[in-house]
């Protein structure tokens, strides 16, 4: 039997846990807009075309902000392009993911069904093909009441109220060759502080989102970081991080691991941001928006599934619909674990993404929509993580990887939440073969009952949900916990993802 010991302590806080940690993502890529969350023919339909089934969907999720509408896509993207009469939008060449864009869906449409689910919209410009004139041209529009030419043009495409968009990105992943418009640090930077000057000369308290590196694996990374804050440190927020993961070469000890990437990542951009502010001499402190994430088989997505012919280019293909396994859904739990100990610098994330495109919530044309493996984890945290991230002193035994050395076999965070007095636990058992019993030292919590336990786990660490099996993997009763002493004593069973609540 393997043993871990673990200890909370409500006054040993890591910071505040921003709602906004729970965001999501929504791109024109694939079937992610349509087909996904619009679909005009669907039986559940709207007036607006919007999947009734899937709105319920993401509200059980708990989403509370979208990142809109890139991704690659804002790269190549004219905003204008998706207001007003439908039969006047023209259609583009999206030069990102090879396909046509028909603009039927625009700014208006998605701004209604994010306010409909009720989440916040954060909307990217594009820094690619475009810059100042069109970042000031997209805020004028959302942001205005009315008296100018774009507000006005809002107005009439019948939006009466501003939508007072707070948080914007400023481009996206412009370190990436991939990328429409890629730049230089220098170049970026200084069209980024450009930008940022313009658009708080309309809006002073606009909370803005430059550009990091795509991944820590950028032959840039660190040097992209320090070059792009030395220009843009004074006039954004925000510094963005991207990090997707997925086994590779069957290295399933390594990808269990994962979350220890994120860590390291996310506490070097923070020591990058922190250096910049020292050299300013600034009072600032920069936080992230981890407004990328997820378990992504990018290996999958090769030469076979692009398309090369423009005059062959698809309106809505399927591009990047990974179907996710238990074990997926594990390396994806421990990620949120990562985001929540670091919530005093991590005040934004994007799960990326939504539906269909490497998605929590996956459809059928004129079909059923279901949950996948990575839906519980997400769902379960964005409801319970309440208050603030708390420091837990782990004691656990280590395994073996390739690459990332010597790991934790447990990995674990807590949240308190002090109005309720309700704690939430969240752990992992990285272990391939081996369940943990754990004891959680409570005693500083007061006399406590645990009201919930629940794990992700099966015997098939491939098993996933599919439109013939739609309930295939859920979350189970951990009915293993219990308390005696100021101890809990839970059980996790091997390849694991456990939530624990103690009132």
């Amino acid at each position: 039997m393997i043993n871990a010991r673990l200890a909370i302590d409500p006054h040993f806080t890591v910071g505040d846990i921003n709602r906004r940690l729970f965001g999501s993502f929504v791109e024109h890529l694939g079937r992610s807009v349509y087909g996904g969350i619009y679909e005009p023919s669907h039986p559940t339909a709207d007036a607006d075309g919007f999947r009734g089934d899937v709105i319920e969907l993401v509200k059980e999720l708990g989403v509370s902000t979208i990142r809109y509408p890139g991704g690659n896509f804002i790269s190549g993207y004219r905003w204008e392009d998706g207001i007003g009469p439908r039969e006047e939008r023209p259609r583009r060449l999206d030069l990102a993911w090879h396909s046509i864009e028909t603009n039927e869906i625009g700014l208006d449409e998605f701004a209604a069904w994010a306010e409909g689910i009720g989440s916040e919209l954060m909307y990217a410009v594009n820094l690619g093909t475009r810059g100042i004139e069109s970042a000031l041209d997209v805020l004028e529009y959302t942001n205005v009441a009315s008296g100018t030419f774009w507000s006005e043009k809002r107005i009439a495409n019948g939006k009466k109220d501003p939508y007072n968009v707070r948080m914007w990105c400023l481009g996206n992943e412009m370190d990436g060759p991939w990328q429409v418009g890629h730049s230089t640090a220098h170049e970026y930077g200084r069209l980024a502080v450009k930008t940022a000057r313009a658009m708080r000369m309309v809006d002073p308290d606009l909370e803005l989102v430059a550009c990091g590196s795509s991944s820590a694996s950028m032959p840039t990374f660190g040097e992209w970081e320090r070059i792009v804050l030395e220009e843009t440190y004074d006039e954004v927020d925000f510094i963005s991080c991207h990090a997707y993961y997925e086994p590779k070469g069957g290295d399933y000890e390594s990808f269990l691991a994962s979350a220890v990437d994120m860590d390291r990542f996310i506490e070097a951009v923070v020591a990058t941001a922190d250096h910049v502010k020292a050299l300013r001499r600034s009072d600032k402190t920069l936080n992230i928006s981890f407004d990328e994430w997820n378990v992504w088989y990018q290996s999958r997505f090769n030469d076979v599934e692009k398309i090369t012919a423009a005059d062959e280019w698809p309106i809505a293909p399927r591009l990047l619909e990974d179907s996710y396994s238990v074990v997926d859904a594990v390396v994806f739990g421990n990620l949120l674990i990562s985001l929540l100990r670091h919530a005093d610098r991590v005040t934004a994330a994007s799960l990326a993404q939504l539906v269909n495109v490497i998605a929590p919530i996956m459809t059928e044309p004129n079909g059923k929509s279901w949950r996948q493996t990575t839906f519980f984890p997400f769902a379960i945290t964005s409801r319970l993580a309440r208050g603030r991230a708390l420091e837990v002193r782990l004691e656990a035994p280590t395994y073996a990887t390739e690459t990332y050395g010597d790991v934790s076999l447990v990995d674990a965070v807590a949240t308190h939440d002090e109005e309720t007095g309700d704690t939430a636990l969240f752990l992992v058992n990285r272990s391939l073969t081996e369940e943990v019993t754990v004891q959680i030292d409570v005693s500083r919590l007061g006399d406590v009952s645990v009201t919930s336990a629940q794990t992700l786990q099966d015997d098939d660490i491939h098993a996933r949900n599919t439109i013939d099996d739609p309930e295939r993997v859920g979350m189970q009763e951990n009915t293993s916990a219990r308390v005696a002493d100021g101890t809990i004593s839970l059980t996790l069973p091997a390849v694991s993802w456990t939530a624990v609540t103690v009132r």
